[in-house]
């Protein structure tokens, strides 16, 4: 082969190298005329606490004593701890949006614009339970953000990030949505945006934007085992902060709706054990008198599979959609029941102060097969006094033991647990549970209903064939 067809064939071989780098090279987005449009929306939040009488040396007593102070006098304010975090401007008249933690406990909030202006805020409202917070300047004519949906985001979109990590304002990082509809213990009236931009202290409380330009999120949030960024960041929906932020703006206050029950998971095998072909919905395991839920109608032992047109794919994402309701609504559920499902409306009622719209799901053990069909329990009457001491009204027989490796205990019965009823049959002493096991015989499992240091839960026990 001579050179003239060794370069060729050298040509053929290298171009489609040279189309993937081309194509790699136009799926990437350039941020940078984004970054110059978006920027002056944004703000850098810093705020500070005062402590006085002697609270900012509360820890400090050795010190005090060595250096002669008389611990309880009073001392000068002292300046508390300093927080940093960013906003977005959401009115030409200076609302601005932010988080609750970024804002908590600060006796002054000082609000710097991207021309270097410093304003101090005042602070309008919070809402601990989303961690957001609507706070106001006195300015007029400010540059506001373009509000999006994050309804309209898809997963492996691009969205960027700009805020003041570590106090470096106006920093830009990007990624890609990683999932939707995440649910965290500490908010669960939340569906979280996951993202792997980078997010660090001083970006809480600072926009996520499409490529549009558009805020599609409240950066809020990452999961680290170290503190750090660890590619794994959460954001609130722009959705619900603005539901929140027009709420605290009216009233000062936010309403949300409740249904009134306690919620749990349903896992493989209690998915099995009410018949149903796979893990899927809300199971209720306690329903609030006089609450919405229970003048519906719904018992303990449904299991919501809908709520209004949406799917409940998980118990967490019922807090979600409760939560967006608005209170006096009817909402129509489609709820399994006995093996039967059916359709309940419900008229959504205001969530107060010390109520839940649906309690975090009860974490359902991990399970194994049992080697044997044996039960493995000791069920024994309940006395007044054991009544009284558990927080147990009527009915239920009180495990006493469990044997290990048992199917009791594979189920993740304990002793000290109450059980109520056995596939939805009350049981109220040790006769009616036996009756009730031996009527179960052909069943794979059976759901039981347990009472277990002041809560309701459900165990899915493999009954012996």
């Amino acid at each position: 082969m001579n050179a003239k067809t060794t370069k060729h064939w050298r040509l053929i071989c290298l171009a489609p190298a040279l189309l993937l780098l081309a194509a790699c090279t136009r799926g990437l987005p350039d941020f940078t005329g984004l970054v110059g449009d978006l920027s002056p929306v944004v703000v850098n939040i810093s705020t500070a606490a005062v402590l006085v009488d002697g609270e900012s040396r509360r820890n400090d007593s050795w010190f005090e004593r060595f250096f002669g102070l008389d611990p309880g006098q009073d001392q000068a304010p002292q300046p508390g701890a300093q927080s940093l975090g960013s906003g977005f401007i959401i009115s030409e008249d200076g609302f601005i949006l932010t988080n609750y933690h970024v804002v908590a406990g600060a006796d002054e909030i000082v609000v710097r614009l991207s021309d270097r202006r410093q304003l101090v805020a005042r602070l309008v409202g919070t809402d601990q339970r989303s961690d957001l917070a609507l706070i106001k300047i006195d300015a007029e004519g400010l540059p506001t953000a373009d509000i999006g949906s994050a309804d309209d985001l898809k997963v492996g979109e691009w969205v960027l990030a700009i805020g003041s990590p570590f106090g470096f304002d106006y920093s830009v990082t990007a990624g890609i949505v990683s999932a939707k509809n995440r649910s965290l213990a500490t908010e669960q009236y939340v569906p979280f945006i996951q993202t792997d931009v980078a997010i660090n202290p001083g970006n809480s409380g600072g926009p996520l934007f499409n490529l549009d330009g558009e805020v599609v999120g409240v950066n809020s949030q990452i999961y680290s085992d170290s503190g750090g960024y660890q590619g794994v960041s959460f954001a609130i929906p722009v959705d619900d902060a603005m539901r929140v932020a027009n709420q605290l703006r009216r009233t000062g206050i936010v309403v949300r709706g409740w249904l009134g029950v306690v919620v749990q998971e349903v896992d493989r095998a209690l998915a099995r054990s009410f018949g149903m072909r796979r893990p899927e919905g809300a199971l209720v395991s306690r329903v609030v008198p006089n609450s919405p839920a229970a003048e519906a109608g719904l018992q303990v032992g449904d299991v919501i599979l809908q709520f209004g047109k949406r799917e409940v794919g998980t118990s967490r994402s019922l807090p979600h959609m409760v939560g967006r309701a608005e209170p006096g609504e009817r909402i129509p559920l489609r709820v399994l029941r006995d093996g039967e499902r059916m359709k309940i409306s419900v008229r959504i009622g205001a969530l107060e102060t010390d109520e839940r719209a649906s309690l975090a799901p009860s974490p359902s053990d991990q399970r194994a097969r049992p080697a044997a069909f044996e039960l493995g329990v000791s069920i024994s009457n309940l006395t007044h006094t054991q009544r009284a001491q558990l927080g147990v009204g009527e009915g239920g027989v009180l495990v006493t033991e469990v044997r290990p490796g048992s199917a009791s205990a594979l189920a993740g019965l304990m002793p000290g647990d109450v059980v109520m009823s056995v596939g939805q049959q009350p049981v109220d002493s040790r006769a009616a549970f036996r009756e009730v096991l031996l009527a179960s015989r052909g069943q794979e499992s059976v759901p039981l209903l347990i009472h277990r240091r002041g809560s309701a839960l459900f165990l899915a026990l493999d009954v012996p064939g």
